[in-house]
């Protein structure tokens, strides 16, 4: 090696371990992050006026003019095509059904409070309740329903409009699912808003119907403004499934009352039926899987 770049590099090296050790040894507050004034307090509270929250602290400078910030021209130079907005509308069934879902069992309201103007005109949900959660879940169900309503607002804004469906969130409605889940009726009946664990079951059922129904759309879209706005709707679905997982991995083996059902149960059933319905194989899966189905066949867990 030419002793220039092997000093150099080793110059290079020093320097980082010295950085790192500098940052190693700066104590954590609350355990979460390094003592800094840009980071907000822990918890994290919400002014009673959004204009109140100071954004600008939050911010990275950047210059909107620097080739950096421009991205790549599309090989298309088609924002969207007319065959890219049918899929996107069939998905705002979805959306207006996790926004509602989220929405009610969360705040006690719908979409009709929150944005009436992204209904248009479509009939309120059929038995929307807030539900009897901790207050851990339900920030992560508000997060959630503000997400969904988001979605919403975005696809029509791209896409054009839909008027929202008539939508059924009712108990009785969710212990027909579970039923059909199960395979046979469930005594009581499945009841989503009696705690957060029956809730957290129940949502189970909804993220992963539209990431798997937003990469099934993913070959039939050209348009670039399609494809961008499938991939970020595909992330957001992503990781509302991926929390509400950990969520109930956390709780594999806790006991689903008065039912003697495990959650792990719980999920695979669902999963099998979300697989029943779609006819297309394997495609959803539960917490716990067998070992050819896991990761590299090496485990079971999902």
């Amino acid at each position: 090696m030419d002793p220039t770049i092997y000093y150099s590099l080793k110059l290079t090296i020093f320097m980082l371990l010295s950085v790192l050790s500098t940052i190693a040894s700066k104590p954590l507050v609350n355990n979460t992050y390094p003592k800094n004034s840009n980071y907000p307090p822990l918890p994290i509270t919400c002014p009673i006026k959004v204009s109140e929250i100071p954004l600008i602290q939050y911010l990275i400078p950047y210059d909107d003019d620097s080739p950096r910030c421009t991205p790549m021209p599309p090989h298309i130079n088609v924002p969207v095509f007319p065959y890219d907005r049918p899929p996107f509308h069939f998905a705002l069934n979805l959306e207006f059904i996790e926004a509602e879902w989220f929405l009610h069992s969360a705040l006690g309201i719908g979409l009709d409070e929150i944005a009436p103007e992204l209904a248009h005109g479509g009939p309120p949900p059929i038995d929307g309740r807030k539900a009897n959660l901790d207050e851990v879940t339900k920030r992560i169900i508000t997060e959630f329903a503000y997400q969904e309503v988001s979605h919403i607002r975005y696809i029509e804004a791209v896409f054009g409009p839909i008027q929202r469906p008539l939508i059924d969130i009712s108990r009785a409605h969710w212990a027909k699912l579970m039923n059909m889940a199960l395979g046979y009726k469930l005594d009581p009946p499945f009841d989503p808003f009696i705690d957060s664990l029956h809730y957290m079951v129940a949502s189970y059922v909804l993220p992963y119907i539209g990431l798997n129904g937003y990469t099934g759309a993913n070959p039939n879209l050209d348009g670039y403004r399609s494809k961008r706005a499938l991939a970020g709707l595909l992330s957001v679905e992503s990781a509302q499934d991926a929390i509400l997982r950990g969520w109930l991995f956390e709780r594999l083996e806790e006991i689903v009352e008065p039912y003697n059902i495990t959650v792990a149960v719980f999920t695979d059933k669902i999963s099998q039926l979300r697989n029943r319905l779609a006819m297309c194989g394997i495609k959803d899966e539960g917490l716990i899987v067998p070992p050819e189905l896991g990761a590299e066949m090496r485990i079971c867990t999902n």
